[in-house]
C-alpha cells in the first residue's frame, strides 16, 4: 500500500483528511492527535492542526521538511515524524493516537502481547517509550522514534501511541489493530485470565500477521465508509 511515490499532492492531501477523520470517528483520537503522510525523501504532509474529527473536506495540511525547523502553527510533537522518516526509510505514513485502552495499559507500563490475529502485527512485543513528558522537542522526538525502532509502533507512557508503516492507509488500519489489542489485554486481565491466556510463538504470529486478501484494504474502507471524501 506504499502510494506517496505515486500519488499527487493534491490526492495525499485527501487521503490525510480522510485518515484524520476515520481516527477520529473510530475513537482513536480526541481534542489531541495527528497523522501524516511521507511526500519524498525532503518532505511530508501532516493534517491541520485542529481536532481531527472537525477537519473540513478540502481543509488543507502543511507541508513540513523532514530536516529543519517546523512551519509556524504545526504542533510541537510534529517533530516525531520529522525522527521516523528520518530515520526509517520504509516509513510513508504515521498516526499518532490516544486510544483508551492502550492508554490505560502504559500508565501502568504494560503494553499488549500479541495474543490474537490483529496483536501478530506487533509481534514479538510493542515499544514502549517510558517518559510522560509531551516529545515537543528534537531530542525526545528522536528518543520516540529510536525506542520504535524497525517495529510498527511505540507506546507513549500515559500518552499513547504512534504508528509506523509502508503508507498511511496501513497506519491507520494498524492503530485499529493496536487498541484491538489492548481491548484483549485489558479483558484477559479484568477476567483474571492473565495466566491462562496464550501469546503467539514467533511462528503463529508470522503466519498470522499477513497482507494477503486485502486485509489493509478492507480495514481502510471501514474506517472511512461514509467519509464525503472516501473513494
Amino acid at each position: 500500500m506504499n502510494q506517496s511515490n505515486t500519488q499527487s499532492e493534491g490526492s495525499l492531501q485527501r487521503q490525510l483528511r480522510v485518515a484524520a477523520r476515520a481516527l477520529a470517528r473510530a475513537g482513536l483520537v480526541h481534542a489531541y492527535g495527528h497523522c501524516s503522510v511521507r511526500l519524498n525523501e525532503e518532505k511530508f504532509l501532516v493534517c491541520a492542526p485542529k481536532p481531527m474529527g472537525l477537519i473540513l473536506p478540502g481543509e488543507s495540511g502543511v507541508v513540513v521538511p523532514i530536516d529543519g525547523p517546523l512551519p509556524e502553527d504545526v504542533l510541537g510533537e510534529v517533530r516525531i515524524h520529522q525522527a521516523i522518516y528520518r530515520l526509517r526509510s520504509d516509513v510513508h505514513g504515521i498516526a499518532r493516537t490516544t486510544p483508551a485502552n492502550l492508554m490505560a495499559l502504559s500508565v501502568a507500563e504494560k503494553t499488549p502481547a500479541p495474543r490474537h490475529g490483529l496483536g501478530a502485527y506487533f509481534a514479538p512485543s510493542v515499544a514502549l517509550w517510558n517518559d510522560t513528558r509531551l516529545a515537543r522537542s528534537s531530542e525526545l522526538a528522536t528518543e520516540v522514534a529510536e525506542a520504535m525502532g524497525e517495529g510498527r509502533a511505540v507506546v507513549l507512557r500515559g500518552n499513547g501511541a504512534v504508528v509506523a508503516a509502508a503508507s498511511l492507509q496501513e497506519a491507520v488500519a494498524l492503530s485499529y489493530y493496536l487498541e484491538d489489542a489492548a481491548r484483549i489485554e485489558m479483558q484477559i486481565r479484568m477476567a483474571a485470565l492473565y495466566a491462562e491466556a496464550r501469546v503467539l510463538t514467533p511462528e503463529q504470529a508470522s503466519q498470522r500477521a499477513v497482507r494477503s486478501g486485502g486485509i489493509m484494504e478492507r480495514m481502510w474502507d471501514y474506517l472511512t465508509a461514509g467519509d464525503p471524501e472516501a473513494d
